[in-house]
């Protein structure tokens, strides 16, 4: 029979293990910091650069037609010669010539600048996502091609010259087979950047054009272009009016989202060939919303990698605790050096994943994170405590608490879920495999079995009364107990 004492939890057991949990723990927290500082530094450079290469956030406006003032005709005087014969007709007696006409009065709507809206708008907008990646971050760009059709119609009785300008979506990005048609003709146009009739301060394409007395014109726009997170179709600054209002949108993207305070799509079908086609359809809109796409993130590495980390003390603290309770179950001593090693082992995986991400596809770099970390553990404890523990008991947890808790966080929208889901499934089994412990003997043995109980838990019988000839009756044996304690208390005090 083996002398080895039974293996017991004690408060200094306790106190060393919550100690290089602590440590590690701060050491994760400053790891989940440093990454995220690092994230934060290289996204406010490389976001920068990719917006010069591809353009920022689109919003596309409708194009403006401001009419010009007609002026007021000044009144013709007569000509000199006429006036000089005038003047010798009137000496000879002879009939002035007749007076110079009048010309006609221009209506006072026709002598103000007026800005005009579209009187109906059919719009087309493709959008091609592809993701690109800069450092630990991957960028939403994409490409789109614009086909705009809008009416404008002049109402005034005048003929009018008006400016008819477009504002640019995006500072900085390129715009390929850019076309601005008016009933069907291609005009020229100019490119300013001081704004025009409208009080546009933006970038724009500018054309001059003339619209006749209750003429409709039809004006069409045409472009390539690049951009990055978002797109939008506003309507203008403030409240404003749609008219016969139709956008189609298709994308190549499953995941499509609008984002809060945008107008959501009046009709929305799926695509054969992957992603979806959008309408927007309108018939008299008044809105200060606008129509917004936004591009569907890739999960980027740093930011995960940062967020894992943080997490990182939770994931331990199930591991300690269920390897803590096998470790009693089955007599395995585990010194608290030996949870020193293992915390290492675990801090390896998030150290090597938080900088291999920066060379290596993601999954790439949580396999090789997750095999060397599950490889440093198993390997010590089978030196340490036995091949079965280390492969089952050590491995089979680590899988659970460190490659599956953080496969959680891949799961965008589901982490907490996936957690709790965790916590509960784990409480059950530990409460399952502890229900029948004496918690007592196993922190130490401490003190006697409780009285009208046996180990077992079950209800004991009470002791049996032994007859002994000459003794007293149970009854009176308490009265000569107590003063018997009584005498022996009064000669200890004399």
């Amino acid at each position: 029979m083996s002398n080895a004492k039974p293996f017991k939890i004690t408060v200094r057991y306790l106190v060393a293990v919550g100690f290089i949990y602590l440590v590690t723990a701060c050491a994760w927290l400053y790891l989940g910091a440093v990454t995220y500082r690092r994230t934060v530094d290289q996204d406010h450079t490389l976001r920068a650069q990719v917006g010069r290469l591809w353009g920022g956030t689109h919003t596309q406006v409708p194009p403006g037609v401001t009419l010009s003032r007609v002026p007021a005709p000044l009144a013709r005087s007569a000509p000199p010669i006429l006036a000089a014969k005038a003047g010798k007709a009137g000496k000879a007696g002879e009939a002035a010539p007749a007076p110079a006409p009048k010309p006609p009065p221009v209506p006072d709507i026709c002598q103000q600048t007026v800005a005009l809206e579209p009187e109906a708008t059919d719009a087309a907008v493709k959008l091609d996502l592809e993701h690109r990646r800069k450092g630990l971050l991957w960028y939403s760009t994409y490409g789109v091609k614009f086909d705009g059709a809008y009416a404008f119609k002049n109402t005034s009785p005048c003929r009018r010259k008006a400016q008819l300008w477009v504002a640019f979506p995006a500072s900085g990005a390129i715009y390929d087979a850019f076309t601005m048609e008016v009933d069907g003709e291609e005009v020229p146009v100019e490119i300013t950047n001081q704004g025009d009739d409208s009080g546009s301060s933006a970038s724009a394409a500018v054309a001059r054009v003339t619209f006749e007395p209750g003429a409709t014109r039809k004006v069409r726009l045409k472009y390539s272009s690049r951009g990055m997170d978002r797109w939008n179709y506003s309507f203008g600054a403030n409240t404003s009016r749609a008219r016969n209002f139709k956008l189609a949108v298709q994308t190549n993207f499953q995941k499509v989202d609008f984002p809060a305070s945008s107008l959501s799509p009046s009709a929305k079908e799926a695509r054969s060939g992957g992603g979806w086609d959008l309408t927007w359809q309108f018939g008299n809109l008044l809105a200060d919303s606008s129509i917004a796409v936004d591009m569907p993130h890739k999960l980027n590495p740093g930011p995960l990698s940062s967020e894992i980390s943080r997490f990182a003390p939770v994931s331990l603290f199930f591991f300690f605790f269920v390897l803590m309770l096998v470790s009693v179950l089955r007599q395995v001593r585990l010194h608290p050096v030996h949870y020193g090693m293992l915390a290492a082992a675990f801090f390896a995986f998030h150290l090597l994943m938080a900088y291999l991400v920066d060379h290596l596809p993601l999954w790439l770099a949580f396999s090789i994170a997750s095999a060397t970390s599950v490889g440093l553990v198993t390997s010590y404890l089978r030196l340490a405590v036995g091949t079965r523990f280390a492969m089952l008991w050590a491995g089979g947890a680590q899988l659970l608490y460190l490659v599956l808790f953080s496969l959680a966080f891949f799961l965008d929208g589901y982490t907490g879920l996936t957690i709790t889901i965790f916590s509960v499934l784990t409480l059950f089994v530990v409460m399952q495999l502890t229900g029948r412990i004496d918690w007592a003997e196993k922190f130490g043995g401490g003190g006697p079995p409780v009285p009208g109980h046996d180990p077992d838990g079950e209800p004991a019988p009470p002791p049996a009364q032994v007859a002994v000839p000459g003794a007293a009756p149970a009854a009176d044996a308490a009265p000569v107990a107590a003063a018997a304690a009584g005498v022996q208390l009064y000669s200890r005090i004399d």
